[in-house]
Parts: structure tokens; C-alpha cells; sequence
């Protein structure tokens, strides 16, 4: 039972670390200014990839699978991934910082549905309705127009959540079969820069050091988040930590209201409100019936 609880505060620490770390990585990628997204995703994960490769070679994890069968759940963790980012990188670049943030933040609702639907977790109806209050106030924040392309970047955040959400499965799975977190990392990253190379090369824009250097930081800060949040779903169930993902929300409003001046309008707010607030309820009802 103590071990249990260690486990969990861990997880905690992670979630909330990641968090921070997630909301400065799309500070960046804003501040990269008028770049493709498949782009700013190359410098994000390549740079991640740097990183992962360094903590593989301190902590002495050989760059191998633990288990040949964890493959397919890698190769789905990785490619979901990297769809989710470049989602996630289109809704930072034409939304309001917050609210990017928050609809990439519905991934831990997918995270719990898609646990259930693929891990045989379980769900309870009760945990089955905060998935769909939490998607309703996910409308509340995209306001859909289904008019010309008013309503894509908003649809494209949400995209990100979910496949985030079924990113984080697959991480939970491989965590759960014997692959150390920094290997997942360095799988995704790797996996990812090649995915989005030939993108890279065939619609390249050149970029100022400015630039540059806010896409480092911003992958930078992704490694950070990224290493933080694969440890927090390996310690712990995602009903269980995921609740202080949505720290995001308070990081990120605060500074996209600092530096850019954003300022989410009052559907977003109730939006925010409604999500936040399922969140909350999930967790406290998964603590009471721990």
C-alpha cells in the first residue's frame, strides 16, 4: 500500500512538471511565428531525440527493445504521436494560447476510454460520463461554425487531444511491459524526425537565429515534458494523476496573457470550467473508491 502511494505522488510530481514543461513548448512554437507546423515539429522532436539519447547512455538503457512484442504498441505510441503534435502545433499557432492548451489537454479523458477499451482497465459508467461532459465542454472551446475553415484549428487541437490520449495508452502498455521511459522517449523522437523529414526537405523555410532559437527551446522544453510524462503514466494509472495535467491550463494562460495579450472569450471560459471541473470529479472518485 505505501509503495502504491509512493508511486502515485510520483506521478504526481511528473504530471505536474510536464505540464509546465508542455505549456513553455508551445510558447515557443508561438513565438517560432509563421513557420509550417510540420516543421516546427522536425526541430521539436529532433531536439527531444538529442536528449533521450544522452539519458539512455547516463542511465546505461541499451537502445533496443526490452521485448520484441512491444513493438506494434511503440510504432502506435510513436505515430499517434507525432499526428497529435502536429495538431496540437497548428491549434498553438491560431488560437488563443489557453485554448489550444486545453483541448490538447482532453487527452487524459481519451487516455482513460482508450486504457479501458485496449488495457481491459476498468471503467465505470461513472468514469464513462466524465469522457463525454468533458467532450461537451471541449465544443464549448472549438464553437463550432462548420463554416469555411473558421472551426479547423480548433477541430485540429482536438485531434491532438485524442490522438495524444491514445499515445499515452500505448506508453502505459510498453511501461507496463518492461520498456524504461527514456527508450520510449528516444523511440518516439527518433521515429518522428523521420517522419516529418521529408516535409522538412521539400517545404523548408528558412528561419532568422530568433527563430531558430525558439524551436530549440521548444524542443528543449518538450524533452523535459516528454521524459516527465512518460515516468507519470509508468507510475500510475492515468484516472489516477491525470487530473494535475490541467496545471497546464494555469501556466499557459498566464503567460499566453503576458506575452501575447490573449484573452479566451467567455465559451471558452465555461468550456475551461466544465473540463476542469469533470477532471476533478474523475479524481475524486477515483480516490474514494481506490
Amino acid at each position: 500500500m505505501a509503495e502504491s502511494k509512493n508511486k502515485r505522488l510520483y506521478g504526481i510530481i511528473c504530471i505536474i512538471c510536464s505540464a509546465f514543461c508542455f505549456a513553455w513548448m508551445s510558447t515557443f512554437v508561438r513565438l517560432a511565428g509563421d513557420l509550417p507546423s510540420m516543421q516546427k515539429a522536425f526541430f521539436r522532436n529532433f531536439v527531444a531525440l538529442f536528449f533521450a539519447l544522452i539519458m539512455l547512455k547516463k542511465m546505461h538503457i541499451p537502445l533496443k527493445c526490452h521485448d520484441k512484442k512491444n513493438l506494434p504498441a511503440l510504432l502506435i505510441r510513436s505515430s499517434l504521436g507525432a499526428l497529435g503534435i502536429v495538431g496540437n502545433f497548428y491549434a498553438v499557432d491560431h488560437l488563443v494560447l489557453s485554448d489550444a492548451s486545453m483541448l490538447n489537454k482532453m487527452s487524459p479523458f481519451f487516455a482513460v476510454l482508450f486504457s479501458f477499451l485496449f488495457l481491459k482497465e476498468k471503467l465505470t459508467p461513472f468514469q464513462g460520463a466524465t469522457v463525454l461532459v468533458a467532450f461537451i465542454g471541449s465544443l464549448f472551446v472549438i464553437k463550432p461554425s462548420f463554416s469555411g475553415f473558421s472551426s479547423l484549428p480548433a477541430f485540429a487541437g482536438l485531434f491532438g487531444g485524442i490522438a495524444a490520449g491514445a499515445a499515452y495508452t500505448a506508453v502505459r502498455y510498453c511501461g507496463n511491459h518492461g520498456e524504461k521511459g527514456p527508450f520510449i522517449v528516444a523511440f518516439f523522437s527518433g521515429f518522428s524526425s523521420l517522419f516529418f523529414l521529408p516535409w522538412l526537405i521539400l517545404d523548408y523555410h528558412p528561419m532568422t537565429l530568433n527563430q531558430l532559437l525558439c524551436l530549440l527551446g521548444a524542443g528543449l522544453a518538450a524533452a523535459g515534458g516528454q521524459f516527465s510524462i512518460t515516468a507519470a503514466y509508468t507510475y500510475a494509472p492515468a484516472k489516477e494523476i491525470s487530473v494535475y495535467d490541467y496545471t497546464q491550463l494555469i501556466f499557459t494562460t498566464i503567460i499566453g496573457f503576458v506575452l501575447f495579450s490573449d484573452k479566451p472569450d467567455i465559451f471558452s471560459i465555461i468550456g475551461y470550467i466544465i473540463i476542469v471541473s469533470t477532471a476533478f470529479a474523475s479524481f475524486k472518485y477515483n480516490q474514494k473508491h481506490a
